[in-house]
């Protein structure tokens, strides 16, 4: 199984987003995951479409772009128009998850769906046909840097056989605290791509540490 590795640029220095996407190119990461924060949905605001616009512009490497707000169906259109490659929401914010989740596939992008650590793997149990991504919060969203909750290898595991028994291929992308010391126990788990920002922006080379989490990823 080929793991892809997603660094979040949320821990990078914004000040030099274009040249840290062309060091994550060079260093072979997969994907950039961009989170979309708006001090409601999460405690925290980050940054919008424009920026998304910007680094499609500045790379070709597929955007990832994890959307925690309130809102989301009023942003699919924009974000997909900016250049977003996969779309992820939350399950906890959308009452009509199936309709959301048809409309980014209409859009063009791959469809994803976020599960916050007290959101049950039960939630998206009659949608698993339109995900193209599970993404499994292992930290509370919000901000870079937190500890890895160590349940969550129990909740990606059931979200694995979860989709396997409704015939998903889906992505199971895990999303908080990852680094090279659990690396291998969250692709044991069932994980097919690791969101890591702090393992690598913290990191006195970005680019060494985004193949150290590949190979901890192999073991």
């Amino acid at each position: 199984m080929t793991v892809k590795i997603a660094p979040s640029i949320l821990a990078a220095d914004f000040a030099r987003l274009g040249e840290i996407v062309a060091l994550l190119e060079t260093a072979g990461a997969d994907m950039v995951h961009v989170d979309v924060m708006d001090g409601h949905f999460v405690p925290n605001i980050t940054i919008g479409v424009p920026v998304v616009a910007a680094l499609r512009k500045v790379t070709r490497l597929p955007l990832d772009v994890h959307l925690m707000i309130t809102d989301p169906d009023r942003f699919l259109e924009a974000f997909v128009g900016a250049g977003a490659s996969v779309v992820t929401v939350h399950a906890e914010v959308l009452p009509h998850l199936h309709r959301t989740l048809t409309r980014i596939r209409q859009l063009g992008a791959r469809a994803g769906v976020a599960l916050n650590p007290s959101t049950p793997v039960a939630a998206i149990g009659d949608v698993t046909s339109e995900i193209d991504q599970l993404v499994i919060m292992s930290v509370n969203p919000g901000f870079s840097g937190q500890s890895f909750i160590a349940r969550s290898l129990d909740k990606i595991a059931a979200a694995r056989s979860l989709l396997a028994a409704n015939g998903s291929r889906a992505d199971i992308e895990v999303d908080g605290g990852v680094d090279v010391a659990n690396a291998a126990a969250i692709v044991a788990a069932g994980a097919t791509v690791l969101v890591a920002g702090a393992a690598v922006f913290g990191a006195a080379d970005p680019a060494a540490a985004v193949n150290a989490l590949r190979a901890a990823a192999a073991r």
